[in-house]
């Protein structure tokens, strides 16, 4: 009788598939929660007050964003069949439709009309998610670099509005009090991630916050909510505000929205892969994007928005180091319950913004840190992705720096590029397609713009080394491996010549030439450091005393 051949589960090796303890994830799931806390309720009561609605009905709001919230995390993280790019990848009520919300509502629509034209939009959005996911050959490291330090330098401001306090015009605005309680916070963070402990490190961020927020205590500046009043648990009505209704309008514009959402998911899916060094094809987009709209669609049945994945957790992604889906799957679960206990809910939210603030500069910093780092992998030598970095940076950080710069422009083209990460990832797209896709008209001196000047030496002015350079196979190389070239002196001045008159655009052309014009002309640094040795022992033949 033979034995059946006993075959192993396979382990999977990628590193969001790490499991750790219950309690450590609870502990970092709780860190992503408190993280995003304050933008997931932003929304809600933004598009509350402009509706009109009574303290309990924006407050059902909240919690209603909370509870999607947590389960759009979960299935993103978790997730399904076709859903769920199973990344750490925290979602959240999305920013992105706030104008668009409002202006339906300033239009002569209600809430009613919001959710329709958020359920219509977002099965749009579905169906349109296998297109988005083919795109991936559009995001090299030029343009994901781009993406992702814009991601960070547009949520700067965000902190900026969190550590100046109550809204301007309000008592308290920019106070000395509040700038100092935010610096405080990141002050302490900063300590705390230079403790010598790995464990203290990583909570860093969520001990600065709870720190932070009992400091403010004893300052007089939390105020904690009366839970007399509040009901222990509540599960959030579906259709609280009556059945949506749905205006073609209305849906036609929250599209944009969307489409605008499902960019910045893809930028997220993809800065969240190339910071925990994973792989991210364009199933794997898909299936986060399908996730994102699926969850969006069916927010406004729980009286929610439309969902998207929140940039400052791909930030506390890259600075914690905690790279499972789990952790962010425990957060899920952390939101969901506090969508059901609004007392809880309610603890959180007395968290003061200039400690979130303090905390924000840390995390969105640590993006745009993040999408340096993917630019460094860049080769800006001979071609136009110096060009295509700096126009989209600085396309995307226009309307960053001068909110008001498209209001003149029809609504459908502010809600888009209103957007800082948008404006940057359709330019960094387009001039990547213009320049490094569409080859026709590219020149080898494509622009006046050199990423680095071309640098060559002679044996006559070896004294020009730069820091960083050295010598690899008997060849000099830069800080970056590039060779630099040693022209005899005879051919100094030709090379000049030729680098002015542009016929020398690249530093290994100087090699070439000199190979084609005297073979024999070009050394390497081994013969040159020959040659030299003969001369020098030749001179001390000649003098010994030398």
């Amino acid at each position: 009788m033979s034995k059946a051949a006993v075959v192993e589960p396979k382990v999977s090796t990628r590193p969001e598939d790490e499991r750790l303890p219950v309690g450590k994830a609870a502990a970092f799931g709780l860190q992503h929660v408190l993280t995003m806390y304050g933008g997931i309720i932003a929304v809600p009561i933004i598009i509350g007050n402009a509706a009109g609605l009574a303290p309990e009905q924006t407050a059902l709001l909240v919690t209603s964003g909370l509870f999607i919230g947590g389960l759009a995390t979960i299935l993103q993280s978790w997730g399904a069949p076709f859903l769920g790019a199973k990344l750490p990848l925290v979602q959240g009520v999305s920013f992105a439709g706030v104008a668009t919300m409002l202006a339906i509502l300033n239009g002569g629509g209600d809430l009613s009309t919001v959710f329709g034209a958020v359920i219509g939009a977002s099965i749009l959005g579905f169906l349109a998610a296998p297109f988005f996911a083919k795109v991936i050959r559009f995001f090299p490291p030029v343009v994901t670099g781009t993406i992702i330090t814009c991601i960070g330098l547009s949520l700067i401001p965000v902190a900026g509005r969190w550590i100046m306090g109550p809204p301007a015009g309000e008592e308290g605005h920019g106070s000395l009090t509040n700038i100092l309680l935010a610096l405080g916070t990141l002050v302490l963070i900063m300590a705390l991630s230079k403790v010598g402990s790995a464990a203290i490190s990583r909570l860093s961020i969520l001990l600065g916050i709870v720190v932070g927020t009992v400091v403010a205590a004893f300052m007089g500046m939390v105020t904690m909510p009366n839970l007399a009043d509040t009901a222990p648990v509540a599960i959030p009505t579906p259709f609280a505000f009556g059945m949506p209704t749905f205006d073609i309008a209305a849906i036609l514009s929250m599209t944009i929205v969307v489409l605008d959402i499902m960019t910045e998911t893809t930028a997220d899916i993809i800065a969240v892969g190339e910071i925990i060094d994973t792989p991210v094809d364009s199933r794997r987009i898909a299936d986060g994007l399908r996730a994102d709209m699926l969850s969006s669609a069916l927010a406004p049945v729980f009286n929610s928005f439309t969902q998207s994945a929140f940039a400052q957790n791909v930030g506390l992604v890259a600075i914690s180091g905690i790279k499972s889906r789990f952790v962010v799957t425990a957060g899920g679960v952390i939101m969901l319950v506090l969508g059901l206990l609004p007392g809880l809910g309610a603890i959180v939210a007395a968290i003061p913004s200039p400690v979130l603030g303090g905390a924000g500069i840390v995390l969105f910093g640590t993006v745009a840190a993040s999408g340096i780092r993917s630019l460094a992998k860049v080769k800006f030598e001979g071609n136009m992705n110096l060009v295509i970095v700096a126009v989209s940076v600085g396309f995307g950080m226009l309307p960053v720096v001068i909110p008001a710069v498209y209001d003149n422009f029809p609504a459908w083209f502010g809600t888009i590029f209103e957007s800082g990460i948008s404006s940057a990832a359709i330019m960094a797209v387009i001039l990547n397609i213009v320049f490094n896709e569409i080859k026709v008209g590219n020149t080898e001196n494509q622009s006046v713009f050199a990423a680095r000047p071309i640098r060559f030496l002679s044996p006559d002015n070896l004294h020009a080394l730069e820091e960083g350079d050295t010598f690899v196979d008997g060849k000099l190389v830069d800080k970056e491996g590039n060779e630099i070239p040693i022209v005899p002196a005879s051919k100094v001045d030709e090379v000049r010549q030729k680098i002015d008159a542009g016929e020398i655009t690249d530093t290994s052309q100087i090699v070439m030439i000199c190979k084609v014009d005297d073979p024999d002309g070009c050394v390497t640094m081994d013969e040159y450091e020959a040659q030299q040795e003969a001369r020098e022992a030749k001179t001390d033949e000649q003098d010994p005393k030398a």
